[in-house]
C-alpha cells in the first residue's frame, strides 16, 4: 500500500507575482531542476516535493506536493520565507495554505 504524497496549495495577495516566481526560480535553478516562464513556475526539490507556480495579476498561486515521510510544514516554511526574502518591500505576504484534496 502506497502512501499519497500531500499537497498544499496557497493564493498569495500580491501585485508582483510575476516578479517573486521568477525570483524563486532564479535562485532555486542553480541547485535544482527548474522550469519558468513569466507566468508558471516549477521546482522540483532534492528530496522530491515538487513547487508549482502560477502568477496572475494579483495572485501567486502556489501547489507544493510533498512525498509521504517528508515534513511539509518545513517545506511550507522554506516556500514562504524564500519569497517573503523576495516581496521584503511588502512581507510578510499572506500564505493562506490548505491541503488538496
Amino acid at each position: 500500500m502506497s502512501v499519497s504524497p500531500i499537497i498544499s496549495v496557497a493564493r498569495v495577495p500580491t501585485q508582483s507575482a510575476s516578479k517573486y516566481l521568477q525570483q524563486l526560480a532564479k535562485h532555486w535553478s542553480h541547485k535544482m531542476e527548474v522550469t519558468f516562464s513569466a507566468e508558471e513556475g516549477r521546482i522540483a526539490f532534492p528530496n522530491g516535493a515538487v513547487l508549482d507556480m502560477r502568477a496572475d495579476t494579483d495572485t501567486l498561486d502556489i501547489a507544493l506536493t510533498v512525498p509521504a515521510g517528508e515534513d511539509v510544514d518545513r517545506m511550507r516554511d522554506v516556500v514562504s520565507s524564500h519569497l517573503d526574502r523576495f516581496a521584503f518591500r511588502e512581507a510578510p505576504l499572506t500564505f493562506d495554505w490548505t491541503e488538496a484534496v
